[in-house]
């Protein structure tokens, strides 16, 4: 796989998926392997999944088979709240709150935080330069300022270099260590919805947020780096979140007001020579 040019992650994977299948069946028998999967309690995507990894076995060991068809049934994320995902960060070691805030901001897969280096990035005004997974198109999208702060401070503590990567490790290491303290946050609270909010979920809250406060698809699917607009027609689907709570803010002069629209509020109106700016909680 990998001299095919697959990718670690996706080779990986595969790999897990067969691990399962050798557990349960003969690998060497196509039809045990038919029959197993057949029967498995899963979704059909995860069928689905087993079915590529061992098609890609019997291409390697040259056995014929007949892959069986799962039709996934689509469904959409369900976005938590951006009070949910400050919480989280709140409560994340300085380094996974810091990826935590960037993916907030920047809509980014784990694995493109992974590949970034400190020279992606422009620590005066917060903009990095992020190259794309799955084929998508790279973009250069903003930081918050606070989440730059964040940043030039583990830079300095980490004492990076231009050709240091910010965070060297796997995506998969990324994602299980998210996995621990959202479960562990979960058993803090007693609150066991947050075992529901995955790693990617901050990436559909990215872009859906951008698509409600914009109203754009292509300037959407600029910032994911969508290749196909199929693609972003999805976060269309769930701007209506169903929850119409905010948090209101006053600002009485140009900093207020820039600081407000650094952290994400929009404005609303003017009243008392006050200027009005609400986010969604």
């Amino acid at each position: 796989m990998k001299k095919q040019g697959y990718a670690e992650s996706t080779i990986v994977a595969t790999g897990k998926r067969l691990r399962n299948l050798s557990r349960h069946c003969d690998l060497t028998s196509p039809e045990s392997v038919r029959a197993f999967i057949a029967d498995k309690q899963c979704s059909n995507g995860f069928k689905e999944s087993l079915v590529e990894a061992y098609d890609v076995w019997c291409r390697f060991q040259g056995v014929q088979w007949s892959k069986p068809f799962y039709d996934r049934y689509d469904k959409l994320p369900k976005i938590p709240t951006e009070e949910r995902i400050n919480i989280l960060i709140s409560n994340a070691s300085r380094r996974m709150a810091l990826i935590l805030s960037m993916m907030r901001d920047l809509g980014t897969r784990p694995i493109e935080l992974t590949w970034l280096k400190l020279r992606d990035i422009d620590l005066e005004n917060g903009i990095v330069n992020v190259t794309s997974a799955k084929h998508c198109v790279g973009r250069a999208l903003k930081l918050r300022a606070a989440t730059l702060d964040m940043l030039k401070q583990y830079v300095i503590r980490k004492r990076l270099g231009l050709n240091n990567r910010l965070f060297p490790v796997k995506s998969a290491s990324v994602s299980e260590a998210y996995r621990k303290l959202r479960n562990r946050l979960a058993e803090k609270l007693q609150d066991p919805t947050f075992k529901t909010i995955r790693l990617y979920d901050f990436r559909h809250f990215y872009a859906t947020m951008t698509y409600h406060k914009t109203k754009d698809l292509l300037f959407v699917k600029a910032q994911l780096g969508h290749s196909d607009l199929r693609t972003t027609l999805r976060y269309t689907q769930l701007v209506n979140l169903g929850n119409e709570d905010y948090v209101c803010k006053a600002a009485k002069n140009v900093s207020e007001a820039t600081q407000l629209i650094e952290q994400g509020f929009e404005f609303v109106c003017e009243v008392e020579n006050a200027k009005l700016f609400r986010k969604r909680k």
